[in-house]
């Protein structure tokens, strides 16, 4: 698959509300199905937002919950779903990534690596144990959240094991965002490789997070940016683009990795 379609679906959470979170979820999927995309991605803990003190209320295992709901708009629009939520693990709860291919069926999941102490993830969640790429119909293609973001070995691991996009969901407040359009760009430009990420936006209990979803291409170029409000963005993307900058500049043929 050359040619990939992708919708970012860049909410306004509303706390600790499933109910409505998923509502507004289902609606954006079918939506994002109707503008003919193969895949949509969601924010960081869409379902919930930092309602991390009933974590463990909240919560849904692997096999129920939030996770069938995703599986269930994949299978009802016949699109791809990613989006991070609550995992209950035992007596433990995970910020963890799911990926639902269009017949519903779940991927893969990938569990938050890096907590983010500022917003007290490290005392309410676990964080995951190993990265995670998965063998799509477009490429290999890595999974991150949020706060990943800041720690660029992840992206460069990813990268040098063959991925050609990267998915990132995340609530990155509004107040850094600037941070966050920079180093998305970073990540597509020195990994040589698509970097598609959606922010929520819009006022969740006390914070403020940024929106500018976006899509960057391996040159560096972003595809399609989104502002501060609540939004659906599309966007047509070649996958074949990847594999011509890495011809052009060969950065991993280079690199010294017998040193670095």
């Amino acid at each position: 698959m050359a040619k990939l379609s992708i919708s970012l679906a860049q909410m306004q959470i509303a706390l600790g509300d499933v109910k409505r979170n998923t509502a507004q979820m289902m609606s954006m999927a079918a939506e994002a199905a109707r503008r003919g995309s193969h895949m949509v991605v969601l924010p960081e803990l869409w379902s919930t937002g930092y309602a991390l003190e009933s974590a463990k209320e909240l919560a849904s295992e692997l096999n129920g919950g939030t996770f069938a709901d995703m599986g269930t708009a994949a299978q009802q629009n016949k699109i791809s779903v990613v989006g991070s939520v609550l995992e209950k693990r035992g007596v433990t709860v995970s910020n963890s990534s799911a990926f639902f291919a269009p017949n519903g069926r779940m991927l893969g999941v990938y569990r938050k690596l890096h907590l983010f102490r500022l917003m007290n993830e490290d005392q309410w969640l676990q964080p995951g144990s190993s990265p995670l790429a998965l063998d799509l119909p477009w490429g290999n293609t890595g999974m991150a959240i949020c706060y990943d973001l800041r720690f660029p070995e992840l992206f460069r691991r990813y990268a040098v094991e063959g991925a050609k996009m990267m998915v990132i969901s995340a609530e990155w407040p509004l107040v850094r965002v600037e941070h966050w359009r920079a180093l998305l760009v970073a990540r597509a430009i020195e990994n040589q490789c698509y970097i598609v990420a959606t922010n929520a936006a819009g006022e969740t209990g006390e914070e403020v997070f940024g929106g500018h979803s976006m899509i960057v291409d391996p040159w560096g170029k972003i595809i399609v940016e989104g502002g501060e409000t609540p939004m659906m963005l599309t966007a047509d993307i070649e996958m074949d683009v990847v594999d011509e900058v890495r011809r052009r500049i060969p950065v991993f043929a280079d690199r010294r990795d017998d040193i670095l």
